[in-house]
């Protein structure tokens, strides 16, 4: 999936930044969505969280633990006071706009040269007036949103994003987290052999950490696996997969090439007896407090190199055991496209070196 190359920089006619500041970040605060005033926000660096869908609230409740000031929501869109240093990248966030700033016109045309200017590759996140909204996207260039085929890297080159704050100015960011629109990754599926969607979880972790991904010959435990989603995709890659549950496998699952499974419980696993591993894999249903006790078992042992967790958010978040998981070295604590109450948790030896 491959996207032209990036602009100049440089600004055009019939379209002028409010005002430069710290390589390209510039503030104003609106009203509302109704062309008010910007201007008390000048002078102020800037950023922009898109919360994952459906979660705009436990997001909030993580940039006031982050001790981020919000300035103001639309839909999914956080517009904040982005702090001292590397803007954060929030658990709940879907995509993080790193150097937001605004533009102004008075024009469609003028929009688009505008933004082009910046870069080439542009994605509307639409928050209001969103017919002048798309009329400007329309003049913009075209940048391909097609699904992926898994094992196609992620764009190389970055995807900006931009919503029309007011008739007259627009909020946009050419530095994004996430490569995708929205941050969100989505792919050709494969509707006949794997025995679940969960599949499509690792497909989106290991295109966006391809360090993730295990090599063929690795040993990989497999953790509450029925049906086989994951287990179907590690052995797809080459991995050999001890699959661990209380029900058993798909029977197309197990009987992959590399894969041995067992009737048991993920909990009771004791890791002296697994023995070492390259790779821990979970995607058990149960409370991130009691998921963390098992790690914390093969922590101690230190015969597992990498781990990769969904952590279940079941009924309120608990941003205690969350924080504990991401501040282990090597660790990044992120909300997938097809997580839904839920984070995954990856630990890579490669992060730790």
């Amino acid at each position: 999936m491959k996207r032209a190359g990036t602009g100049s920089g440089k600004t055009s006619q019939g379209a002028q930044p409010l005002l430069r500041r710290n390589e390209g970040f510039s503030g104003a605060r609106g009203k509302a969505a109704d062309g008010g005033d910007i201007s008390p926000w000048e002078g102020l660096r800037l950023a922009a969280f898109v919360a994952a869908r459906g979660f705009e609230d436990i997001l909030l409740e993580e940039l006031v633990r982050l001790s981020v000031r919000v300035l103001e929501v639309r839909e999914r869109l956080v517009l904040a006071e982005a702090p001292e240093g590397e803007v954060p990248l929030p658990m709940w966030a879907q995509n993080v706009w790193l150097n937001p700033r605004f533009i102004r016109a008075e024009s469609i045309g003028g929009f688009a040269r505008g933004l082009t200017a910046l870069q080439r590759n542009w994605h509307l996140h639409s928050t209001g007036f969103h017919r002048r909204a798309a009329l400007i996207a329309e003049k913009c260039p075209h940048v391909s949103e097609r699904p992926l085929r898994f094992g196609e890297p992620a764009p190389a080159s970055p995807l900006g994003s931009w919503t029309l704050w007011a008739p007259d100015a627009a909020l946009a960011s050419p530095a994004c987290s996430s490569p995708f629109p929205d941050g969100e990754v989505r792919f050709e599926e494969d509707k006949i052999n794997p025995p679940s969607r969960a599949y499509l979880k690792l497909w989106e972790l290991f295109t966006r950490f391809p360090e993730a991904k295990p090599a063929p010959g690795d040993l990989c435990l497999d953790l509450g696996a029925c049906p086989g989603g994951w287990t179907w995709v590690l052995a797809s890659l080459g991995a050999k997969v001890f699959a661990l549950d209380k029900a058993p496998l798909h029977g197309r699952v197990a009987a992959m090439p590399g894969v041995t499974s067992c009737i048991g419980s993920g909990f009771g696993l004791d890791p002296r007896h697994a023995g070492a591993v390259d790779w821990l894999f979970s995607d058990m249903i149960c409370y991130p407090s009691r998921l963390y006790e098992v790690i914390m078992r093969w922590e101690a042992l230190g015969e597992c190199k990498n781990f990769v967790c969904t952590l279940k958010c079941q009924g309120q978040t608990d941003f205690d055991v969350l924080e504990r998981f991401a501040s282990l070295p090597g660790s990044r604590v992120v909300h997938l496209s097809c997580n839904k109450h839920e984070l995954t948790w990856l630990r890579l030896a490669a992060w730790r070196r």
